[in-house]
């Protein structure tokens, strides 16, 4: 149990590093004026989501999945319920990173730097939600 519980929380700590640097690699990238600095851009982007974050991502899923089969109690506590909402939220947003990556990729990008900066401030939230639900179990 320990084992699940360390290599989960080594994952989380993977996935939230990418989800914090990839969105100010678009700010960076929003900002950027010139096509050597662009294209530079879209490669650290692509390594950073595909080679980081959504192996990260997919491997702290795995691990709390086995974790919660090890404790299936959890799932009737109103604390994992809620946790995993905001699981489900920071889900959708590194989906929704992915999504921003190929409207770079495609040059289409649709925000200027400052939207990139607040955008850049929700995996911020959800961390300190999930962190604290899952050390203070408060439900």
């Amino acid at each position: 149990m320990l084992w699940l519980k360390a290599f989960h929380l080594i994952f989380m700590v993977t996935w939230f590093a990418g989800l914090f640097y990839l969105p100010r690699l678009y700010v960076y990238h929003a900002m950027a004026e010139d096509t050597p600095s662009k294209e530079r851009f879209k490669v650290m982007e692509r390594k950073l989501f595909w080679g980081i974050m959504t192996p990260g991502g997919v491997l702290t899923l795995g691990f709390g999945s086995a974790l919660l089969m090890a404790q299936s109690h959890w799932l009737g506590s109103g604390w994992m319920h809620f946790k995993l909402k905001l699981l489900a939220l920071l889900v959708i947003y590194h989906i929704w990173c992915g999504k921003l990556l190929l409207d770079f990729k495609h040059d289409r990008n649709p925000h200027s730097h400052v939207w990139y900066r607040w955008f850049n401030e929700a995996p911020v939230l959800l961390l300190i939600g999930i962190v604290l639900l899952a050390t203070l179990k408060p439900f």
